[in-house]
């Protein structure tokens, strides 16, 4: 069994509260959209074979994903992480974030991807990176910090445009941060695949 941990910042004022979600899936944390079949529904699963290749070197592209969204359903796209850098205590004391005294001290995982619609109806951008997951050395998984009201302010990182709708051919290079426990390290990078295939693997190296 898996334990998932959604981090979910609450802004009041110029801060934001740093919450963390933990459960043994992530049915109830998934998607910034509702999806037609849920954040861990099988339709997610559709983009490769429970056979075929899971773990990739950074730079490398996953193989098609079908999206479960209602208003893209049939399109396709890849993702591509490329660069992976854990931040500094200094990142997060400047971001905006007031820390969960419960979850300890976290620092950001900046992560890096290119994100390529392949085919079908045009997507948000915020549709198709909104499964990859970071994987500590600790086995720990979190998804991507979200900011529910306010903003946070990452250094090199820009908060993507989650609605900007890419065509078939079209590609958008974006930064995603994360946050993990502080002596933690990011050891790969995940994209999920639903409850009914394995994520598929970008290992980093430290």
């Amino acid at each position: 069994m898996r334990t998932w941990t959604r981090t979910v910042p609450v802004a009041a004022g110029a801060l934001a509260l740093a919450l963390a979600l933990t459960g043994c899936n992530d049915s109830g944390s998934g998607g910034r959209k509702d999806r037609s079949g849920g954040a861990g529904s099988e339709g997610s699963s559709q983009g490769a074979s429970d056979k075929g290749k899971r773990t990739f070197v950074l730079g490398e592209a996953s193989p098609a994903q079908e999206s479960d969204m209602k208003a893209s359903s049939g399109a396709t796209y890849t993702v591509t992480p490329t660069k992976v850098q854990t931040g500094t205590k200094a990142d997060m004391a400047g971001s905006g974030l007031e820390e969960d005294k419960e979850d300890g001290p976290q620092v950001p995982v900046y992560v890096w991807s290119t994100l390529t619609h392949k085919s079908g109806k045009a997507m948000e951008v915020g549709d198709m990176d909104d499964d990859l997951v970071v994987r500590t050395d600790k086995g720990q998984r979190t998804r991507a910090l979200l900011v529910l009201m306010g903003e946070a302010t990452w250094p090199n990182c820009k908060e993507p445009d989650s609605e900007k709708k890419l065509n078939a051919g079209q590609s958008e290079k974006i930064c995603t941060a994360f946050l993990i426990p502080e002596g933690q390290k990011a050891a790969a990078v995940e994209l999920m695949q639903g409850f009914h295939a394995e994520p598929l693997e970008w290992p980093v190296k430290n």
